[in-house]
């Protein structure tokens, strides 16, 4: 099982500094853990979209290409890139290029994201929602399978024997599906064959096996292989010495965020209760010491029919830089060979 990081690059708000200087610190910290992840043998670490104060990920090709100068083996993805917002041919360009740039380590995974931001700031309806992805999606996965492309759609002028470049080192390059709770998004990815990233930050994973087995059957009925169909999970986590120091060291974070949060969407405010039950034997979250959470792992695989790979998304508790290095080291070093052996 591959095992990873996601970052949403938090923007560090303490006015002990300017915000553009925290904001210059706050990369080059995440550069920093990047590279440590890459030291520690992680497998893949993403990089998220959003366009808020809070985060600092608008560009996260940028971000990836900055990273693929410092590291060596590590896979660099977005996580996701929200494609529904996007220009098809610049995405594929500027990931063809990081691919170039890291020697075959590009990936991407494409959704249509959390927050609505990008819309209004793009110049898209929110009404066009589902239209704009599906086109979109057609669109760049014929970009990938052709150097040269005829297209036409409602959203995008039209393509006419038009060359897309650089190509990537990877042929394919990698696109996974990042879906929520959507049936319609696990069948889409099963009938195009492709890998499946499931965003799962509540309630409980094994209720996902229902949604997982529409991908499959769906896969499996339009042709593919199982080893095309793979899936992978995006978890909130966080890994500490023990199960007590991880509690400590999240929850308080993470409560001030997801109340923040919750406040724009109309969820109740965090609990100690709630977090406990999401950090139980079946809860979405990963957040406990390298064996409890190794174990979790296992469950939520299991529960699932097999998983190919796994990300943690830990900057949503303001942790220290030391904290997340001290995390990421841990589930390099402990967590993944516990997983894996």
């Amino acid at each position: 099982m591959e095992i990873g990081i996601d970052s949403f690059a938090a923007a560090d708000l303490s006015e002990d500094k300017s915000n553009v200087v925290n904001s210059a610190q706050s990369i080059e910290e995440l550069l920093e853990r990047i590279e440590e992840a890459d030291k520690s043998g992680l497998d893949i670490f993403g990089i998220g979209e959003h366009h808020r104060k809070e985060f600092l990920d608008s560009a996260p090709v940028v971000i990836l290409s900055a990273a693929a100068a410092r590291t060596k083996r590590i896979r660099l993805t977005s996580a996701v890139t929200v494609l529904s917002a996007a220009d098809p041919v610049r995405v594929f360009q500027n990931f063809a290029t990081l691919d170039l740039i890291s020697k075959g380590r590009a990936e991407m995974v494409v959704g249509r994201g959390s927050f609505i931001e990008s819309f209004p700031l793009f110049g898209y309806d929110l009404n066009d929602y589902d239209e704009l992805f599906t086109e979109k999606l057609n669109l760049l996965l014929n970009i990938r399978d052709n150097e040269i492309v005829t297209w036409s759609g409602k959203f995008r002028p039209a393509l006419k024997n038009q060359a897309i470049y650089p190509r990537p080192l990877q042929n394919p390059l990698p696109i996974w599906l990042g879906v929520g709770g959507t049936p319609e998004s696990f069948i889409r990815a099963g009938k195009l064959g492709m890998p499946l990233m499931v965003a799962v930050i509540g309630g409980e994973t094994r209720n996902f096996a229902p949604l997982v087995s529409l991908y499959r059957q769906a896969g499996t009925a339009a042709g593919h292989s199982p080893e095309k169909l793979k899936v992978g999970l995006h978890s909130l986590g966080y890994v500490s010495n023990s199960t007590e120091e991880a509690i400590e060291n999240y929850y308080p974070g993470y409560a001030e965020t997801f109340t923040r949060i919750g406040k724009e969407r109309g969820w109740p405010p965090v609990t100690r209760e709630r977090f406990e039950a999401q950090r139980g034997p079946f809860g979405a979250y990963l957040v406990g010491s390298p064996e409890e959470v190794a174990a979790k792992i296992l469950r939520h695989s299991e529960a699932l029919g097999g998983i190919s790979r796994i990300t943690f998304q830990m900057d949503n508790a303001a942790l220290p830089h030391s904290k997340l290095l001290q995390s990421i080291k841990l589930i390099g070093k402990e967590v993944a060979p516990l997983v894996n052996k």
